[in-house]
């Protein structure tokens, strides 16, 4: 067990530089140590680590299948809600919209059946405020109006929890996320000036604060801000300019730092 959780961190590590291989690498490691030790919520969490990898290396169809069977293994704690909630994100962006909202249900009732909380902390659990941020990711990917609100009442709600939560206990990484998914449900829902106050707080929080997965959210944003409805606007235009200032100087730092992972 203790070769597995530590396995599993490098292969956490790996993935929020960037390093897709190195990571897929130590999760296949993890999975053995997890697979001997007989330890099936383990094998769960390993499980939904290696569909995370799956989905940033842009296979959401085998991120939600990877997502789908760690449920086989889960049976307490907040693995099982982790698992539904990358599922319902991985099939959102896969274009199974129906899917996605059934795979939202079933994290909701995955939360309400835990037997017993997490024993391990940090990436090991699966807070609430986290799960509302997977769900209006979730949302913005289905996209329309009323999923677009959803997903602004799902990242509100996140941010105000991580707000409260104990400094120690706190991710930066997933109030960012939390933050940009806001921003983002904003822009689509022609809130300019709201979105505009939220990416400015995601952008200065500087290079160190910027993993893979918010590079390639800020990536993808800029290309959206990049479309015919926005041309003309010299408010888009300097956000824009922004975001690919800030985003590709982190990537760049990113590539270099994962380096010494493999």
């Amino acid at each position: 067990m203790a070769a597995s959780r530590l396995c599993g961190l490098s292969a956490h590590v790996c993935l929020d530089a960037g390093d897709y291989e190195s990571a897929g690498s130590h999760a296949r490691t993890a999975w053995s140590c997890a697979e001997a030790a007989g330890h099936h919520e383990m094998q769960a969490w390993v499980r939904s680590v290696e569909s995370l990898i799956a989905f940033w290396n842009g296979n959401p169809q085998r991120a939600a299948l990877l997502a789908q069977h760690g449920q086989c293994y889960s049976a307490s704690g907040s693995v099982g809600v982790r698992l539904a909630s990358l599922e319902a994100r991985a099939l959102a962006v896969a274009g199974d919209a129906q899917g996605a909202v059934a795979a939202l249900v079933t994290a909701e009732q995955a939360r309400d059946a835990m037997q017993s909380p997490d024993v391990m902390p940090g990436v090991f659990s699966f807070p609430t405020a986290k799960q509302l941020t997977y769900a209006g990711t979730t949302h913005l990917a289905i996209g329309g109006t009323s999923h677009v609100q959803r997903a602004i009442d799902c990242a509100e709600t996140a941010v105000d929890l991580y707000r409260v939560t104990a400094a120690d206990d706190r991710s930066t990484f997933d109030l960012l996320v939390a933050k940009l998914d806001l921003a983002r449900a904003h822009m689509l829902a022609g809130e300019t000036d709201a979105a505009e106050v939220l990416l400015g707080v995601v952008l200065d929080s500087g290079p160190g604060q910027l993993s893979a997965s918010i590079l390639n959210r800020l990536g993808a944003l800029a290309g959206e801000l990049g479309a015919p409805q926005y041309r003309g606007s010299p408010q888009i235009a300097h956000l824009r300019e922004r975001i690919v200032n800030a985003a590709m100087p982190a990537a760049v730092s990113a590539a270099d730092s994962s380096e010494p992972l493999t």
